[in-house]
C-alpha cells in the first residue's frame, strides 16, 4: 500500500514538474517577443546608455530604448527570471479577465493603439500555445475507459473490458453452433459489442479514425469525400501506406507549426468583411490571434477540470466558443445582434475548415 502511495507520488511529481517546467518555458518564449516590458531599475547607475553612448533622459534610453539603469548581480538576474516565470510582466493579469470577458473590447483597444496595459497578440498566442499543449501532454487522459456499452441490459465499461466481453461471447457461440443450437440471441449481442469496441477506439484516438477512413476511401474506387484536389489526394495515399507514422507526427509537430493558424484563419475572416474596407488585414490578424488565445487557454482549462474528474470538456468546447466568438466579433467590429449573429456561425463554419486545412499542412509536412 505504502509502495503504491510513494508511486502516484511520485508520478503526480513528476507531472508537475513538467507542467512547470513547460510552463516557465512558455512565458521565456513569450518574454523573447516583449523583451523590454517589465523591466526593473536594476543595480547601477549611468548616465550614458550602456548600449549606444546616448546621454540619458529618463529611465529608459530615447535613441534606443534599453533601461537606463541594468543589473549586475546573480541575484538581479534570477530575480527577472522569478518575475518573468510568475508575473508574466503583469500586464498578463490585465490581459486575460478582458480575453475572457471582454474580448471585443481588447480587441478593439489594441488595433485603437491602446496597448501598454495589454500582452500582445503574438506573446500572449505563445504563451496560450506552450500552456496548452504542456497541459494537453500531462493530462494523460484515457477517454475509452469511460465508454460504457450496454447490450440487453448489460453494462460493460472500457475498451479492454469490452473486448473481453467479445471473447468471452464467440466463445459461448463456437460452444452453441457445436452443440447445434441456434445463435440468434448471441449473434446480436457479439454485433452490439464490436459497435461498442469500435466507439470505444475512436474516442482513444479519433485522429487515428479520421485518417483511416480518409485512407479507405483514397484505396478504394470512389473518391474521396469533399475533396476532387489532386494534392489532397496524394497526401492521403501517402499517409494510408504508414498511418500510424502520420498520427505521430501530428502529435509532435502540431505546437511547432501551430502558429499557421493565424494565416490559414486570416482570409476567411476577411471574405466576412470584404465590403467594409475601414477594416484591413491588420484588424483581422488581431481578431484571429486573440481568439486562438482563448481557444488554447479554453482547451488547457478544460483538460484540467477534466483531470479532476469533471465532465465538462465536451460540453465546453461545443458551447464556449461560439458565445466567445459572438462577443468578441460584435464589439470589435460595431456589429449589430443579426451582423454579430451570422458571422458567428460562418466563423464556426471557416474553423472547423481551418482547422481541416492546418490537418492537411501537418501531414503533407509530415
Amino acid at each position: 500500500m505504502n509502495d503504491h502511495c510513494n508511486q502516484v507520488g511520485s508520478f503526480a511529481l513528476t507531472g508537475s514538474g513538467e507542467i512547470i517546467g513547460d510552463l516557465a518555458q512558455s512565458v521565456l518564449a513569450a518574454r523573447a517577443v516583449e523583451p523590454a516590458h517589465g523591466e526593473g531599475d536594476g543595480h547601477s547607475h549611468e548616465s550614458a546608455c550602456l548600449n549606444c553612448g546616448t546621454t540619458l533622459l529618463g529611465s529608459h534610453c530615447h535613441q534606443c530604448g534599453q533601461a537606463a539603469h541594468v543589473h549586475k548581480t546573480l541575484g538581479a538576474f534570477f530575480h527577472d527570471l522569478m518575475h518573468g516565470v510568475f508575473h508574466f510582466e503583469g500586464k498578463i493579469w490585465h490581459t486575460l479577465p478582458k480575453l475572457v470577458f471582454r474580448p471585443g473590447r481588447l480587441t478593439r483597444e489594441y488595433i485603437d493603439g491602446r496597448r501598454a496595459s495589454y500582452v500582445s497578440p503574438i506573446a500572449l498566442f505563445l504563451f496560450c500555445v506552450f500552456l496548452m499543449f504542456a497541459v494537453v501532454k500531462n493530462a494523460h487522459l484515457d477517454p475509452a475507459s469511460a465508454v460504457d456499452v450496454e447490450v440487453n441490459g448489460k453494462h460493460v465499461k472500457g475498451l479492454e473490458a469490452n473486448k473481453a466481453e467479445l471473447a468471452r461471447l464467440e466463445k459461448e457461440r463456437a460452444a452453441l453452433i457445436a452443440a447445434g443450437k441456434p445463435t440468434d440471441v448471441i449473434d446480436g449481442q457479439i454485433e452490439g459489442r464490436k459497435s461498442g469496441i469500435e466507439s470505444a477506439e475512436i474516442a482513444a484516438n479519433p485522429a487515428k479514425a479520421v485518417i483511416d477512413d480518409a485512407v479507405k476511401d483514397a484505396q478504394s474506387d470512389k473518391p474521396i469525400a469533399q475533396s476532387d484536389i489532386p494534392a489532397i489526394d496524394a497526401i492521403l495515399k501517402e499517409t494510408g501506406r504508414n498511418p500510424q507514422l502520420a498520427i505521430y507526427k501530428l502529435q509532435s509537430n502540431a505546437y511547432k507549426f501551430s502558429w499557421a493558424l493565424i494565416p490559414l484563419s486570416v482570409p476567411f475572416v476577411w471574405l466576412l468583411f470584404v465590403f467594409r474596407r475601414r477594416f484591413g488585414l491588420y484588424d483581422h490578424t488581431v481578431f484571429v490571434t486573440y481568439s486562438l488565445c482563448f481557444m488554447m487557454l479554453l482547451v488547457s482549462v478544460l483538460t484540467l477540470l477534466r483531470m479532476l474528474g469533471l465532465p465538462v470538456l465536451t460540453i465546453g468546447l461545443n458551447l464556449i466558443p461560439p458565445l466567445h466568438i459572438y462577443k468578441q466579433v460584435k464589439y470589435t467590429y460595431g456589429l449589430t445582434r443579426f451582423g454579430a449573429a451570422w458571422r458567428t456561425l460562418a466563423l464556426c463554419i471557416y474553423a472547423f475548415m481551418a482547422l481541416l486545412m492546418f490537418l492537411l499542412l501537418l501531414i503533407s509536412l509530415g
